[in-house]
């Protein structure tokens, strides 16, 4: 059985690496704009779920995975800066707060059509953060293409006073933990194989 990432992430594919599993990648094309009303947790389960099904369109026993994540601030959704400016403006807003990453995951099964789904949640507390700070961060790590202007797993993880969750790997846009019980939920144990 083929492993596929539906996803053009290079975070979310070193993060896939770790597990050891043989997998490829396809870029799954899929419209991120959110839904009236949709929210957050609808919206990443649903862009997941998408981009799952996108990613398994020319495969026929395989394990699609999908993934998609966006921050939350006060009910409204922070998705990539993409400018530097808008980095900034993203981190000026989360300075000394709390906000709460969504992270979406669907596993399909290419077999049968079935799909197994999760959002993971991450709160994360910003430190207090100067202008200048800001800036140096936006400078050096350009966060550009991560939804609040971040990458926990490098300098970003000196933007925090705390993190809650129960993965670390969802903040960086995959939940591996959840995703290994989908795996041998489908037949695929990381462990034992």
């Amino acid at each position: 059985m083929e492993l596929i990432l539906a996803s053009t992430s290079r975070y979310r594919a070193q993060l896939l690496a770790r597990l050891e599993l043989p997998f490829s990648t396809v870029a799954p094309a899929v419209d991120e704009t959110p839904m009236a009303d949709e929210s957050p947790g609808d919206l990443v389960i649903r862009l997941a779920l998408l981009k799952a099904q996108a990613g398994a369109r020319n495969a026929t026993d395989a394990l699609v995975i999908g993934s998609d994540q966006v921050a939350e601030l006060d009910g409204r959704i922070l998705g990539k800066p993409g400018t530097p400016d808008r980095a900034r403006d993203q981190l000026n807003a989360l300075s000394g707060r709390e906000v709460v990453f969504h992270t979406g995951l669907c596993l399909f099964d290419t077999r049968d059509g079935s799909h197994q789904t999760a959002v993971v949640d991450t709160l994360v507390r910003f430190r207090p953060l100067s202008e200048r700070q800001i800036r140096d961060y936006v400078d050096r790590e350009q966060p550009l293409d991560c939804a609040g202007a971040f990458k926990s797993e490098g300098l970003g993880i000196a933007l925090f006073e705390h993190l809650g969750g129960e993965d670390p790997n969802a903040l960086i846009g995959l939940p591996l933990i959840r995703l290994c019980s989908m795996l041998e939920r489908a037949g695929l144990p990381v462990l034992g194989r």
